[in-house]
């Protein structure tokens, strides 16, 4: 059995939309596809260097472009209808249509009612829920004439339980409206044969947004960003007549294609890991042994 997912070539000459990928997982999932040469639509709001943030969408376009794909670096803020249209028109003139979407930008803020102003809030709702629902709806005509098309978002399961609301309402909201996405899509896209489906980590993934937001800390505990690559590797291969409506978590679709050493996805190995937010109390105890 693999201890990894191989590259198989599978998504040749395939477009993929992914918002949010000038670093992160988003950059990790175009890096990935890109070994296969594909076509990658960098859309992300970094356009110039952040002081403390590394990757613009340029140095992703050239890094997906020496890993074996072609590029299409573009300005998007998913806020802002006009140029998510622009950036659309400009992949399909490029590269005669989209085959995937991947919604990837999101916007956090682990704050109570009371600390949250509304300008975050609005930011978080904005970018999470109505830029996923904008994306699909501005490439689901050019989605409907892929090649197994696909919509993936970076988002979890709708586990309804009071703890991973009460923290942090606003956010959980905003997040699990890309889920709600999900939810909807995937019936109604179903005569089109898209899948839509949403890959979520069952751990901390160690990002430098995530250094930037611990302030430099440790990345013990974190697994990379290569865990969910892998995963929405597997994802985007099924069918996606077949393969719709799933919720699912990174180690456990992986389990399932043949993947047993996630030794090799820990950034420090040994260490104990850190379960992420909204993971279900199933997955939660399969893994940890535990309840959570």
């Amino acid at each position: 059995m693999p201890d990894a997912i191989p590259n198989t070539g599978f998504f040749a000459g395939k477009t993929v939309f992914i918002t949010g990928a000038s670093r992160g997982i988003g950059k990790e999932i175009a890096l990935k596809l890109a070994k296969d040469g594909a076509n990658i639509v960098v859309a992300a709001k970094t356009a110039t260097a952040h002081p403390k943030l590394p990757g613009t969408i340029y140095t992703a376009a050239e890094e997906i472009e020496k890993a074996g794909g072609h590029a299409l670096p573009c300005v998007v803020d998913v806020r802002d209808e006009a140029a998510v249209k622009a950036a659309v028109d400009a992949a399909v003139k490029r590269f005669g249509g989209i085959d995937i979407l991947i919604n990837n930008a999101s916007a956090i803020s682990l704050t109570n009612t009371e600390d949250t102003d509304m300008k975050r809030y609005d930011l978080m709702h904005s970018i999470n829920t109505r830029g996923t629902y904008l994306l699909t709806k501005t490439c689901l005509p050019y989605l409907k004439k892929g090649k197994n098309p696909h919509i993936l978002n970076i988002s979890p399961p709708l586990d309804m339980e009071a703890k991973w609301f009460g923290p942090h309402v606003g956010y959980t909201m905003a997040k699990f409206g890309m889920s709600m996405c999900v939810l909807g899509h995937h019936e109604e896209f179903r005569p089109y044969g898209i899948a839509v489906n949403a890959l979520w980590p069952l751990t901390a993934i160690w990002t430098s947004a995530m250094e930037f937001l611990s302030h430099g800390g440790d990345s013990a505990g974190n697994r990379k960003a290569s865990i969910m690559s892998d995963s929405a590797y597997v994802i985007l291969s099924q069918d996606s007549k077949k393969f719709t409506g799933n919720f699912l978590i990174d180690e456990e679709i992986l389990k399932k294609h043949g993947v047993n050493d996630f030794k090799q996805y820990e950034c420090v190995p040994g260490s104990s890991l850190i379960p992420d937010f909204f993971v279900p109390a199933k997955s939660y105890e399969a893994r940890f042994g535990s309840k959570l």
